[in-house]
């Protein structure tokens, strides 16, 4: 079993979604875990709307902070916008996904990036689902 470890900067929108559809995708082959270099309040409420859409309630999930003791559980970081504040742990994989934002955006455009990160996750799990 690995361990993803979603991050992004509020830890609000992308890694919310990637951790989400990750659990999903994996059906209990793989854990995911999700942190921000600057966690914000609460998920950001078009992020709750675009992924209710799909049946998954991230309504009371609360952001949470990055740790290097978080960084040390993960098989694989995905980071997603947060630049060089992402702890570096030696013998880590890290994947960057370029993705914008949902704060702020109409639903139609959370949707789209929510539709992106669904395809790059189920292509993580096929790729960790082979080398176990």
């Amino acid at each position: 079993m690995a361990t993803a470890l979603f991050v992004c900067l509020h830890n609000a929108g992308r890694s919310q979604m990637s951790q989400a559809l990750f659990e999903r995708a994996a059906a209990g082959r793989h854990r995911a875990l999700s942190a921000g270099t600057t966690p914000g309040d609460r998920v950001h409420p078009e992020v709750v709307d675009a992924m209710h859409e799909l049946g998954i309630d991230l309504s009371g999930n609360v952001p949470r902070k990055l740790t290097r003791e978080l960084a040390e559980e993960a098989d694989v970081v995905v980071t997603m916008g947060c630049g060089d504040e992402c702890p570096y742990i030696p013998g880590k994989r890290y994947i960057d996904w370029d993705l914008e934002d949902p704060k702020g955006r109409p639903l139609h455009e959370v949707r789209e990036t929510r539709d992106e990160i669904e395809r790059r996750v189920r292509e993580l799990v096929a790729e960790l689902d082979g080398s176990a």
